[in-house]
């Protein structure tokens, strides 16, 4: 267990059974999340004999990165039956963990789109085919060749390449350079394919060699 764990214990003794329940509780929320900066517990215990309901309150207070603040209680005062402390920490944590479970749902489609983003696209012509090899380049209307592999050409249509065809790509700055990490095919306008390796490209306006 990593996360900063604080438990407090209110008019009840603290006991190894409650207390490993806890960090086991706590451990589970760490599957689900596995940045949580902080997690305050707080167990008390309100009545000795209430007429219904259990005499005890849980309240778990979490606070995950960049600055969410998650609050979950158990608080079964209108309960007939007579709730033991195990079950109430047990629904606390449902609680909690629904809650974290959302907003780490949240937080990943967020950071997905935010990749989406941050990575660059353009359009451009396929001016190196290398098919035994399985990649080619490509060159952007900035006149930049972008590499590429066949497995990032979407829908399997590597074979359906030409030198000219024109495509979309996600690009972004590899180890050697540019390279694309998606290739769409967009058309091949009015291009005369050649042999691979070869670039018989009739560019389109304003096109830089």
């Amino acid at each position: 267990m990593q996360v900063p764990l604080e438990i407090t214990y209110r008019n009840l003794e603290k006991t190894a059974a409650i207390d490993n329940l806890i960090k086991e509780k706590v451990a589970k929320l760490e599957h689900i999340c596995s940045y949580i900066n902080s997690c305050h517990i707080a167990v008390e215990k309100i009545h000795d004999r209430p007429r219904s309901g259990s005499p005890y309150r849980v309240r778990i207070d979490l606070t995950v990165p960049p600055g969410h603040e998650l609050v979950a209680h158990s608080n079964p005062s209108q309960s007939i039956q007579y709730d033991p402390l195990d079950a109430v920490i047990r629904d606390a944590f449902d609680a909690a963990r629904q809650q974290l479970v959302k907003l780490t749902q949240i937080q990943q489609q967020s950071d997905r789109a935010q990749t989406q983003e941050d990575a660059g696209e353009t359009t451009g012509l396929v001016i190196k085919l290398f098919r035994d090899q399985g990649y080619g380049f490509i060159k952007n209307l900035d006149g930049e060749e972008i590499y590429f592999h066949s497995n990032s050409v979407l829908h399997n249509d590597f074979e359906r390449l030409e030198i000219g065809t024109g495509v979309h790509c996600a690009v972004e700055e590899g180890e050697e350079g540019l390279q694309a990490s998606t290739v769409k095919i967009v058309d091949k306008p009015g291009v005369r394919a050649g042999k691979s390796g070869q670039t018989l490209i009739e560019p389109p306006l304003d096109w830089r060699e």
